[in-house]
């Protein structure tokens, strides 16, 4: 086997990618990139579901509290540092090991992004502005108007992508879907994609019981010590929003928790929607690891 394989474990929150990612790489005596825009951060753990001390130390990790939320760190800074680290696997294994449930860093790993124009940062502070006095539904309406193409794609309940889209045809008149090209960047090596997903109403059980322990292993206190941060865009997300607004004293905690299991329910449907779309994914239920290995096999030999 001398192309060089990155496995690419993908599905919605609470699937059970962590424990297939580390059972592959024990496998295939190989490690772990995590591609997931939450787990990066160091000071962010009970509310991004990252693996135990014990998952981390059954397979070798990486990207997994290798930030902290003060350091902006992007899609592209991760396309640039991850594909580094890649080659510098590959030089001592054959195949790789990436999951994660953030569609657009898996993207930027497996067809690169596009390059982005240069934007005016005091357009982006003036939208910023905008949603924190108005909400989201003017910067929709704009958005729509000026970019319909990019509005039509783009996950309409996160303000950042929005605002993104808004930015970038007020700072250089051209729209962003115009930037967003389908050309694929071939990588040096193979790419495997494998998707997890079960029955609905499992996942979403599994979801709300996750949250619960959550809440149980102390994501309140978590969130407690990250208020100094709580402006920045990392802590603008789900599991921290909620607690935040419980702290703030705008609910109350039992609603918080409600809110978060209903907001991670929306989150997964909307990654399945995404990973859903790539045809090249091959999908099994979180269970069927010996059947993933045995097709993993019969696509290496």
């Amino acid at each position: 086997m001398t192309q060089k394989t990155l496995i690419v474990v993908v599905g919605p929150t609470a699937i059970g990618k962590t424990s297939l990612a580390i059972a592959l790489a024990k496998y295939f005596q190989t490690e772990i990139i995590s591609a997931d825009s939450r787990q990066f951060f160091k000071e962010m753990s009970t509310g991004t579901a990252k693996p135990s001390d014990e998952e981390l130390a059954e397979a070798p990790h990486h990207f997994i509290n290798s930030h902290t939320v003060t350091q902006l760190f992007s899609t592209g800074d991760f396309e640039v540092q991850a594909l580094a680290l890649i080659e510098k696997l590959f030089a001592k294994h054959s195949v790789l090991v990436m999951v994660g449930g953030s569609g657009l860093y898996i993207n930027a790993i497996c067809n690169g992004l596009d390059e982005m124009p240069e934007i005016d940062l005091k357009i982006r502070e003036q939208l910023n502005q905008q949603f924190a006095n108005k909400g989201i539904v003017a910067i929709k309406n704009q958005l729509a108007e000026l970019d319909p193409e990019y509005f039509a794609k783009v996950d309409q309940d996160n303000p950042q992508r929005m605002i993104r889209g808004l930015e970038v045809v007020l700072s250089t008149g051209q729209k962003l879907s115009s930037f967003l090209t389908a050309n694929k960047k071939k990588r040096p090596f193979n790419i495997i994609k494998i998707g997890l997903n079960t029955d609905r109403e499992i996942l979403y059980n599994q979801i709300n019981s996750r949250v619960d322990l959550m809440i149980e292993n102390g994501l309140v206190q978590e969130v407690k010590s990250l208020i100094p941060y709580k402006e920045l865009n990392a802590l603008k997300t789900v599991g921290y929003s909620e607690i935040f607004d419980y702290l703030d004293g705008k609910t109350d905690l039992a609603t918080a928790i409600d809110k978060i299991k209903q907001n991670t329910r929306r989150f997964a449907k909307r990654q399945l929607t995404w990973f859903r779309k790539d045809t090249e994914t091959i999908w099994f239920e979180p269970n069927q690891g010996g059947n993933v290995i045995k097709y993993l096999e019969s696509k290496l030999d």
